[in-house]
Order: structure tokens, then C-alpha cells, then sequence
């Protein structure tokens, strides 16, 4: 509970504060520009005055780190910083196509994680004590890290989740449950991933509203027409991903909020696919809600954020209850503590957070907008390559697309191409992607995806197109054979 020389979400008297971080409430600082080294952890020493064998401390840059390079990105840049590409598989050098559902993490995430275990390890916020001060400082400092990367307007519209699944369900369950009622409509596109549906679905049972499917045009992309078509005033809320996570689809996401806004409906934006691909402004995007998971941005797993407008967000009731969320608490009555943290009961993932900033930083080192290049280049790359193999039909086709290659290969199921390639070291997906309506719009249940990241190549790109080629090939011969 919260003590009188320690009100709720407040610094401890005589705290020091984390360079470059906010004390909550306060307005969001100034973003580190791309390659140049982001503000200094908690107190300690410097990387480069550590002595040997002391781990850093976490938020220190380490020596070679991205944060410390500069000049113009290269995928061999971003491969050096990956230890997990350098083991092999079925006794092949590890080819991660497979970006889509995790993406691999830099050592530097990797050795903040070990270093905050190993100097900083405390719960947050309530503690007077050195390391308790100190993790909150690094909790905040995520926080504020997040809004920067969003483009957020202050610390304050930050939530911290489990990730991306987490965020859809607490604003079902906070706003959904306290907004929508008989009649209301939620409009979520066909695109979406399960957890961007199912939750809607279930609150609209509840509140005995629907949800309404918005209709795909054969590339894959959102019928706009369509979509104009079924706003109504009877629309509370529309559910639209960032960026497909089978068709790879990036829709205008900034044009179709505008336009559920002269209904007065709120929107989420489904981030998770789009964040570590292209840079993200929520105020520019006007979104109610946006929502990403850490493990697809190169950070931990159980760790990602939800944006919400200051408005919405102050109007909305807690969702779950416990400790970290409240003022006061009396068997009579109970006050909730102020946004963002009455949202967030119980303790926190802190490391999750503190390895959340990390990633942010070495992602942000390179230049987004040079990533954002890069990788169009080498999708653009990859459709010629898998043009090539025969009975390879790829899925959408539609004009703004992220890396994310989802296909078929005449002749096998995908659980099969998956099992092959993994022979040869390579790692994709097969199965339903968690988007059973997407798969469904082409008539399938299943497909095969490969999706790309900063550190992929061209070279690792034709070993796929060469792998599926030599599947086809020898499937020909033994039916050759068999004839």
C-alpha cells in the first residue's frame, strides 16, 4: 500500500532520476536520434569502466553495441549482434524465417536481461531502499522508452501487458465492458490475428452486441468500399491490424480510423507485425488504441505495451485487481491508484522491461526508415526468388505489404515443406498462423509462412527458393520413378 512520503507511481524523496526518463506525469523528453548512443542506465559505472568480468549494468551500452555504431545499416551489422544465428541446425548454419511468430534476440538485450539479475533485482515503486529506487527507475525509463518509440505524447499513455494479447483483452474487458451495449456494432477486418478477434467476440456476448467482418479483396488487402459501407453510428469500435501477419498487408490505417471517427467510434490498432518493421506514430495515426507485443520487436517474451488516448484511457475502470493498482483499500471502500498504473496489478514484468528499452535502443541505432528500406528491398527480392519455384503460389499480393511471405506448394501439405526445409536448417512456419479468417478468404486451412527480419539476407532467401525447388524436383522424380 502506498505510505505518506510515497504517493502512488511517485519517486521515492531524494531519488536520483534516469537520465533521458520522466518521473510520471511529467511530459515525454526528447527521443534519442538514430545512431547515436541513447541516454545512461541507472547509476554505475560505464561499460568501458566496468572491471573484468562485472556485468553492465542495465541501460549501459556494451562495447561494439548498436547503440554505440553508426553510419549506414547492413543486415552483416545487425547478424553480428544475434548469437542464436550463429549455431547450427541438422548441421546447417540456422536460417530464421520464422520472424513472424518470434524474432531472435541481440546479445545486448541478452546481457541487460543478465545484468539487471545480477545488480539490480527488485520489486518497483513502493521500496525506499538504493536497488528498489533504482529498478523503478528503469521500469519508468521503459515507459517512457515506449512512448518515444510510438511517438506517444506521454509516459502516462503507456500500459505495460504481456503483450499484444493482453492489451486487445483489457480494453475489451475495461472499455468494451463499460461502452458497449445491445445493438452496438465492432467492426474487426478479416485480416486480423485470433487475438484481435476472439476477445471482441467474447464481450460482445456479453453485452450482447456484434461483430461485424470487414471483407478482403482478392490481393489481400481491406475493401474499403466495403468497410465505408458498414460504418454506421451503430459502430463503437473498429479492430484493424497494423499489418497482416499471413498476407503481410499494411492497410491505411491512418485513413480508416479518420473515417470511423466521423461516426464517433473508437480504433484499435493491432501493432505487433508492424512495429519492428516501419516506424510508428499513434498521434499522427490518431488511433484510440494501439497495442504491440515486445517478443516480435526483439525484446522478451511476456512483456508488451498498450497505447491509449489520456481521454479514453482516464475513463476507463480497472480490469484486474491486486496489489500495484490501488490507492487506498478498505473493506468498505477502494480508491484506484492514477492511470497508467491502475492497470497494471501485481508485479510487473520488470526485466521484461528493462529488456523491452534495450531492444528499443538497438533497433532504433540503425535508422528505421533504413530498415524499413532494406527490407522492402528484400521482400521485393524474395517474390522473385519464390516466383521461380514450380507450383509455388504465394498469398496476397497487395500494393503496402511488410516481409511476410505466406505460400503453397503444389503437392504437399505444409506441415511437410516445413519439416523439409528444417532439414536444411531452415526455420518457417505452417500451419493456420493463429488467422484461421485470412487462410479461409484463399479456401485453405493451412499455408506455409516465411517472414523476414533485419538480419535476413538475399543469400539466406535463395537457400529457401533452392530448397523448395529441390523438394519439387525430387517429388518429380519419384513419381517419375513410381510411373
Amino acid at each position: 500500500m502506498t505510505t505518506p512520503d510515497m504517493p502512488w507511481g511517485a519517486y521515492a524523496p531524494g531519488m536520483a532520476q534516469l537520465p533521458g526518463t520522466q518521473v510520471p506525469g511529467t511530459a515525454l523528453p526528447g527521443t534519442t536520434p538514430p545512431g547515436m548512443a541513447p541516454p545512461p542506465g541507472p547509476p554505475g559505472l560505464a561499460a568501458s569502466q566496468q572491471p573484468p568480468g562485472e556485468p553492465v549494468p542495465p541501460g549501459q551500452p556494451t562495447a561494439g553495441s548498436a547503440a554505440t555504431r553508426s553510419g549506414q545499416f547492413t543486415p552483416e551489422a545487425a547478424r553480428r549482434d544475434i548469437p542464436v544465428l550463429q549455431r547450427p541446425v541438422n548441421g546447417r548454419p540456422v536460417v530464421w524465417l520464422d520472424n513472424g511468430a518470434t524474432t531472435q534476440k541481440p546479445r545486448q538485450v541478452i546481457e541487460t536481461l543478465a545484468s539487471y539479475y545480477a545488480t539490480a533485482n527488485s520489486n518497483i515503486h513502493r521500496g525506499a531502499h538504493t536497488m528498489a529506487r533504482e529498478a523503478t527507475e528503469m521500469y519508468e525509463g521503459g515507459r517512457a522508452a515506449v512512448a518515444g518509440f510510438l511517438g506517444a505524447p506521454s509516459p502516462d499513455t503507456i500500459v505495460f501487458t504481456r503483450g499484444t494479447t493482453e492489451a486487445v483483452n483489457l480494453v475489451a474487458q475495461s472499455w468494451g465492458r463499460a461502452n458497449l451495449g445491445p445493438g452496438d456494432e465492432i467492426l474487426v477486418s478479416t485480416l486480423e490475428h485470433h487475438s484481435n478477434i476472439v476477445p471482441w467476440q467474447l464481450i460482445a456476448k456479453e453485452r450482447r452486441a456484434r461483430v461485424v467482418p470487414i471483407p478482403l479483396l482478392p490481393d489481400g488487402s481491406i475493401d474499403q468500399d466495403a468497410y465505408a459501407d458498414l460504418l454506421s453510428f451503430r459502430t463503437r469500435l473498429v479492430a484493424i491490424s497494423h499489418a497482416s501477419n499471413v498476407l503481410g498487408t499494411v492497410p491505411p490505417v491512418k485513413e480508416m480510423t479518420a473515417l470511423a471517427h466521423r461516426y464517433d467510434a473508437k480504433v484499435l490498432v493491432d501493432g505487433a507485425q508492424a512495429v519492428a518493421h516501419f516506424p510508428v506514430d499513434v498521434q499522427d495515426l490518431d488511433s484510440d488504441f494501439y497495442v504491440f507485443s515486445g517478443h516480435k520487436l526483439y525484446a522478451p517474451t511476456g512483456i508488451g505495451a498498450l497505447y491509449a488516448k489520456p481521454e479514453v484511457l482516464a475513463g476507463m475502470p480497472p480490469w484486474q485487481g491486486g496489489g500495484n493498482m490501488i490507492d487506498q483499500v478498505e473493506f468498505g471502500r477502494v480508491t484506484y491508484a492514477p492511470v497508467p498504473h491502475r492497470f497494471e496489478a501485481g508485479t510487473g514484468h520488470i526485466s521484461g522491461v528493462v529488456g523491452l528499452r534495450s531492444a528499443i535502443d538497438w533497433l532504433s541505432s540503425f535508422g528505421r526508415e533504413a530498415v524499413a528500406a532494406y527490407e522492402t528491398a528484400l521482400l521485393g527480392h524474395a517474390q522473385q526468388a519464390l516466383a521461380a519455384v514450380p507450383g509455388l503460389t504465394v498469398l496476397g499480393d497487395a500494393p503496402e505489404k511488410i516481409a511476410v511471405l505466406t505460400f503453397t506448394l503444389a503437392g504437399h501439405d505444409p506441415m511437410t515443406v516445413a519439416r523439409w526445409l528444417d532439414r536444411a536448417g531452415i526455420a518457417v512456419r505452417a500451419g493456420h498462423h493463429c488467422a484461421q479468417p485470412s487462410l479461409r478468404h484463399y479456401g485453405l486451412e493451412a499455408a506455409t509462412r516465411a517472414s523476414l527480419a533485419l538480419y535476413n539476407t538475399a543469400e539466406e532467401v535463395d537457400q529457401l527458393a533452392a530448397s523448395l525447388t529441390q523438394l519439387q524436383s525430387l517429388t518429380q522424380l519419384q513419381l517419375q520413378g513410381a510411373g
